[in-house]
């Protein structure tokens, strides 16, 4: 920009002189006589030549003078100038055009699939991390302090720490493990420093739930694949039910939902509504109806229709109440008149909140039906989630899924490194 206002103001001061020239050749040309109308006009661009003739050709030829009125002048010179502007124009270079960059052009390379899946996995394991907050405020926050605040193991330190796993509910019998396996280390000079400990304390727990880390895997030989679903009151059965079958439904498997919990009309229409809304057919009867007959004409109309799983819901019932739990005997007794291998997986589903108690009724349910299988729900809302540790070392039972929140996605595989590392993530390397 600034060139150019340079430039401008070069051709104004030509012009300017342009001017002043040819008024000096007015007023020396003055005194000589106007050419007759029918004389030839000279263009300006040669007027400086026939104006200006040397003196002593002037003398010796007839003068030839050019009348020329100011209004021309001022019009040739407006010409000149225009002309000049004109080719600086021409002159000034143009930014070089730049194709535009389009995003998803040869210059946008796509993610791959491995890094696809490590960023969902990542994403995955913020959200997990996320849901155990309350279970690792009861065990792990202050323990960053208290472990840099040490440079040595000692005795009021392993006191500490043993309380803060009983306090999370780990249990008695998984606590006594851990603390005994960290105390003989420690005088073997394996831990020289907390950090050590800390490490150390994260591998134990990882030993204890790795038995457990089980998921569940669907036997395609069996058609359907039956899964009994069992629990007390309020551990959240029916809408587990509806997000396995949903899970299961994705994995491209046709799912047959079975209403067995016909004590409670609610339960039925919520199984219902699952079902509709994930367009997964729904066998019920009415309330009070028996529940091993619905579960028996779910299973026989999934043979006809060649449904590849079968999942059937149970009232809740206490682990004390005897004579519902021998109903659920009965239960298991009547599938096995269609297929005698049925249930092929009975799931305990358990809210992690109960701690302890939650240890006891997994116990009872488990001497009446053998279970094959837990589901903790509500990890997101309860202290307690080190239950899952109590029910490793003491049960052995394998843990299925973990419930972290309400949606159908919230229903995870439970992975015992994932779940340690998650719980612990407070505490520096």
């Amino acid at each position: 920009m600034f060139g150019f206002l340079r430039r401008d103001k070069e051709n104004s001061e030509v012009t300017s002189e342009t001017d002043n020239e040819n008024s000096t050749e007015l007023s020396n040309e003055s005194s000589t006589p106007a050419i007759k109308s029918g004389a030839s006009f000279t263009p300006a661009g040669a007027r400086k030549q026939v104006s200006s003739p040397a003196p002593a050709q002037a003398e010796e030829a007839s003068p030839a003078v050019i009348e020329v009125t100011q209004e021309e002048i001022k019009e040739d010179a407006a010409k000149e100038t225009r002309a000049d502007i004109q080719q600086d124009n021409t002159e000034i270079e143009k930014p070089e055009e730049k194709p535009t960059e389009v995003k998803g052009g040869s210059s946008f390379t796509p993610p791959t699939a491995e890094e696809w899946a490590k960023a969902k996995e990542e994403s995955s394991f913020v959200y997990l991390k996320d849901s155990l907050d309350k279970t690792r405020a009861g065990l792990t926050d202050g323990m960053a302090d208290l472990l840099l605040g040490k440079k040595v193991i000692d005795e009021e330190l392993l006191e500490e720490l043993e309380m803060r796993l009983l306090t999370a509910d780990v249990g008695v019998e998984a606590t006594d493990r851990i603390i005994t396996d960290l105390t003989k280390r420690i005088s073997r000079n394996e831990l020289k420093d907390p950090i050590a400990l800390f490490n150390a304390l994260c591998d134990d727990m990882v030993e204890i739930l790795q038995p457990v880390d089980q998921p569940l895997v669907i036997d395609e030989t069996k058609s359907p694949f039956v899964i009994l679903v069992i629990g007390i009151n309020g551990a959240g059965k029916t809408t587990t039910i509806g997000k396995l079958a949903k899970r299961y439904q994705a994995q491209g498997k046709s799912v047959l939902l079975a209403a067995g919990d016909t004590f409670r009309a609610a339960a039925v229409e919520q199984l219902q509504t699952w079902g509709e809304r994930n367009e997964i057919a729904v066998v019920a009867q009415g309330t009070g109806a028996d529940s091993a007959s619905v579960i028996y004409d779910a299973i026989e109309s999934a043979k006809s229709k060649n449904i590849d799983i079968v999942i059937a819901d149970t009232a809740g019932r206490l682990h004390t109440q005897m004579n519902l739990m021998d109903e659920l005997i009965k239960i298991k007794r009547v599938m096995g008149k269609l297929d005698d291998s049925a249930p092929h997986e009975t799931l305990l589903v358990m809210d992690a909140g109960f701690g302890q108690n939650g240890l006891i009724q997994a116990q009872q349910f488990n001497e009446a039906m053998g279970i094959t299988g837990l589901i903790l729900t509500k990890l997101d809302g309860t202290a307690k989630g080190g239950i899952l540790f109590a029910i490793a070392e003491k049960l052995g039972l394998p843990i299925r899924f973990i419930g972290v929140g309400e949606s159908i996605d919230d229903l995870r595989e439970f992975h015992a490194t994932e779940f340690v590392d998650a719980l612990l993530d407070k505490i520096p390397d």
